[in-house]
Formats: C-alpha cells, structure tokens, sequence
C-alpha cells in the first residue's frame, strides 16, 4: 500500500521583522517569474527587484510587518501551524505537513522529510481558493520541479482551485454571518489584484478574457484559469447563499504594484469614495485569502480603517479570514479522509 501525505501550501513570510531578513524575503518573493514577469530579460528582472523595488520596499515592509507580528511570530506562519496541528489531531492516520512558497518551512526541506519517511503519494492542497499564475499556479509548479529532483518517484496530486465549491461557499458564510448581522452600510469584497496583462496571458484561447463583451459571466473554458472570473464567481455565489442586497456590496482589489493597469476598482481608493457616496459603515471581507497576512492584518484592518475613517467613515470592520474556524477545519477534513480512503 502507497504511504500517503497531505502538503498545506501557503505564500510565506520573512522570518522576523528586521530590514535584512524581510528584503531576503522580498526577493525571493518579487524575483519568482510568476509574480513579476516583466521585462522578459532574467538579468533586467533581477536589477529590478534587487537593487530597486526591494532596495526601497523592504524598509516600508519591515515596519508593516512589525504592526502585525506577534509574541509567536508571523500571524501567516502561526494560523497556518494551528490548521495543520488541528488537522493531524482529526487525521491521526495521514501525516499533514506545511511548506511555505516563500521563506520557511521549505518545499525543498519538507519534501526531503516525506522522502525519508517513505511517502510515496501526495496531495497537495494549495491554500488559494482561486487560480492565478502568481500564486495558485506557480506554488504548485515549485512543488514539481522540487519534488523531479528529490522524491522523481512520488506520486503527486493536487486540489484544484474551489472558488465555487458549495462547502467552501458556505463555510465563508458562516463565518461572515455574526459580521452581516450587524449594522452597516456596504459590504466590500477586497480581492488580491493582478495586473489585467495576467488574465490574458493566462487565457490560452487569446479569444476570452478581456475581448468578450462581460467576459467573466460569459461561459468559457477560460474561466479554469481566469483569476477574474473565478471571484466574480465567489462574490455572486457568496452574495446568492448570504440574501445580500445587490445594492449593498461591491468589489475591489488591493495590493498593487505601479507601472502598468492592475485590476480595478482600487481598494484604497474605494476607502477614500464610500464615506462620500453615505457608505460610512463598512464591512469588508477578503476571500482570495484563507489564512489572515499582511495583506489583510496590516493593509485592510490597520491602514484602511484609519483611511476609511480619515475620509469621513464611521466605522469599519474587516471580517477575519477561514483561519483555523471549526467550519473551515470541517471542510479541510471531509476532503482529506475522502481522498485518503481512495
């Protein structure tokens, strides 16, 4: 019998709050391919994260990451620990084990330990509910080129993107209802931004994304590796299980870079706009994350509260992440012991 093994697979944080180690990071980070792909040349890449984009942004993380570290670490690193401690206590019988994209725990070191514990077959389970090339897709292909050189007999398998999976649906639900009970005037859905350059590299029909006439709700093969699509498809399925007032939410996308068109509407512009459009009572969620980060601790729950309030709202709420919640843990589970008796 195959000696099977789960891999949780999230983004990674620097291993403390200091300048050198949070610009090692960022290095590892902006220099993937995937995340910063232009211009084309390795070498002119290289210049432009190394000696310009980290040289100047490393400081600013630092300080950002400081805000947000606790006494146990990185908040990233620490939820993800707990979903894992708490699914290997219900699957006594399947090692789970984390790695991390960027920063520790490694894919190299964690694939190296399933090789000297005899795993033979793995699943990988990519902590992104929807698929873009900068994170969902090029998290999984690390993992394969990683595992050609240390484990080339591994049988590796992998759980596709589930922004439409009704168990997933509903556990974001239930988790955002006790924040939906309470007053308020809008509920922003804050997406992770792309630029809009992916979605067409990422359309291998070149005949869909952005050339359809309402693209993302027109069926199409596309739409398996559509980032855009696949959280229009969240966001309405979200507001379809929640009852929500079509009137009443929106969405946006934070956490770009300068230099070409990102997706839009812009979070932090949308933070200046709603408390003049009477919106002074936010509720904001962040689906393209499973587990709270800096993108959600530090840029929506402490930057863009003050920004919301500082143009006039009244209160702002950011409804934490699937984290290691009881109904998040659930789904987590039903999917791994069904894999596992298969």
């Amino acid at each position: 019998m195959p000696k099977k093994a789960v891999l949780l697979l999230n983004l990674g944080s620097p291993d403390s709050t200091s300048v050198p180690d949070v610009r090692r990071y960022l290095k590892e980070f902006l220099g993937d391919e995937r995340v910063i792909d232009r211009p084309a040349s390795t070498f002119l890449r290289s210049l432009l994260v190394n000696q310009i984009i980290c040289r100047f942004r490393a400081p600013k993380s630092a300080h950002a990451y400081a805000t947000i570290w606790t006494d146990e670490g990185s908040p990233l690193i620490v939820t993800s620990k707990r979903v894992q401690l708490r699914l290997q206590e219900k699957l006594p019988g399947l090692p789970v084990t984390l790695a991390m994209n960027y920063g520790n725990p490694s894919i190299p070191d964690v694939l190296h330990r399933l090789v000297n514990d005899g795993v033979d077959r793995l699943l990988l389970f990519p902590q992104y509910p929807h698929y873009a090339m900068s994170s969902w897709e090029t998290v999984v292909a690390k993992v394969q080129r990683a595992a050609e050189k240390i484990a080339p007999d591994m049988k590796i398998e992998c759980v596709q993107p589930y922004y439409a999976d009704d168990d997933y649906i509903t556990a974001l639900v239930e988790s955002a209802r006790p924040y939906l009970a309470q007053p308020h005037d809008h509920l922003l859905f804050s997406y992770h931004g792309i630029p809009v350059r992916h979605l067409t590299k990422a359309d291998s029909s070149r005949a869909h994304c952005q050339v359809v006439a309402d693209c993302c709700n027109t069926c199409s093969p596309a739409h398996a590796t559509c980032y855009k699509a696949q959280i229009t498809r969240t966001t309405q399925a979200f507001a379809k299980k929640a009852g929500l007032d079509p009137a009443k939410w929106s969405i946006s996308f934070q956490s770009r870079l300068v230099g070409e068109p990102w997706l839009s509407p812009y979070t932090d512009h949308l933070f200046q706009e709603l408390p003049k459009a009477g919106k002074r009572r936010l509720l904001v969620i962040t689906p393209a994350f499973v587990t709270d980060c800096l993108e959600t601790l530090e840029e929506i729950r402490v930057a863009g509260a003050q920004s919301f309030k500082t143009a006039g709202g009244a209160s702002f709420t950011h409804i934490p992440c699937l984290n290691d919640q009881p109904v998040w843990i659930d789904l987590l589970v039903s999917r791994l012991r069904a894999w596992q008796a298969a």
